[in-house]
């Protein structure tokens, strides 16, 4: 599978943490979209929401991690959940 087809999640223990993580990341100018926890992941944690980041932003959101100490529970890789012909029938 080529990295182009891997999404990585940042996964939280609550929304706080999510919310905080992306205001950082903003404040950086590093992408990362709010998305649901993929369902995969969902009976892991309590909290149903993750921070998508595609594979060439993952250093820098590693780094602002670290910088920040911002808290994470872990970050997940899998492969990508997006099909962008769902529901089309033509």
């Amino acid at each position: 599978m080529d990295e182009a087809e891997i999404n990585y999640y940042v996964l939280f223990d609550n929304y706080t943490q999510g919310l905080a993580l992306q205001e950082l990341l903003q404040s950086e100018a590093i992408l990362a979209r709010i998305t649901p926890t993929p369902h995969v992941l969902q009976g892991e944690l309590s909290c149903g929401m993750a921070l998508l980041v595609l594979p060439r932003d993952l250093e820098a959101v590693r780094a602002c991690i670290d910088r920040h100490g911002a808290a994470i529970h872990e970050i997940v890789s899998l492969p990508c959940q997006i099909r962008p012909r769902r529901d089309r029938f033509c």
